[in-house]
């Protein structure tokens, strides 16, 4: 996890070279760079997108002692859909997050649930897509669900490689505030093409 100081240094008026010489330098952490980005959309009343609870059913809480409670067994109650959801500019967005130490993003990180889900809402008209890590690169992908989707049915295709993504995919801009702006990529290639009807690249 990265600490800040409790006053934080506003970044956005460097350069951008020295904004990219700093996410360089603090690594990467994809949910908390996605958390970070929502919570600087909320506060800007630019969008309202957030994480889902996964449900969990406790089955058993010790009490060390009568201030203090300690969950010791719980389960899934059933599969989660997706990480994100929310509004943006009057449309409903749902993604998922990965991260991938590879240059290829394996179909094992992936359920057929989330799958069927995604489908779901891009027959529905919702924005869906898949936000994926190279963590190695320090690269951060947005990948239309169609394409994973078309992919992960394929026969005998196991995994997407790195450079169908870079070439399907959009570049998420890395900075400070917000730290990823994949925002920008929804209004480029999502809003501005819609009455086409193809989200795609």
């Amino acid at each position: 996890m990265v600490h800040y100081p409790n006053k934080k240094k506003d970044l956005t008026k460097y350069a951008p070279h020295e904004q990219k010489r700093y996410t360089g330098m603090r690594g990467m952490n994809l949910e908390e760079d996605i958390t970070m980005s929502n919570k600087y959309y909320l506060e800007r009343d630019i969008a309202v997108i957030y994480k889902k609870p996964t449900p969990v059913q406790i089955v058993r809480v010790d009490y060390p002692k009568r201030s203090a409670a300690k969950i010791t067994e719980a389960y899934f109650r059933k599969p989660s859909t997706t990480d994100y959801n929310g509004l943006y500019k009057g449309h409903y967005i749902d993604f998922e997050a990965k991260e991938t130490k590879t240059l290829r993003f394996p179909f094992a990180n992936i359920w057929d649930h989330q799958i069927n889900h995604l489908d779901a809402i891009l027959r529905h008209g919702g924005i869906a897509f898949i936000m994926i890590a190279f963590t190695t690169l320090n690269e951060v992908y947005l990948l239309d669900a169609s394409y994973m989707i078309e992919k992960y049915r394929s026969d005998g295709v196991r995994h997407i490689d790195y450079d169908y993504i870079k070439e399907k995919g959009h570049l998420v801009n890395q900075g400070y505030a917000p730290r990823l702006d994949y925002l920008r990529i929804i209004d480029r290639y999502y809003l501005k093409e819609e009455e086409n009807e193809n989200p795609k690249k």
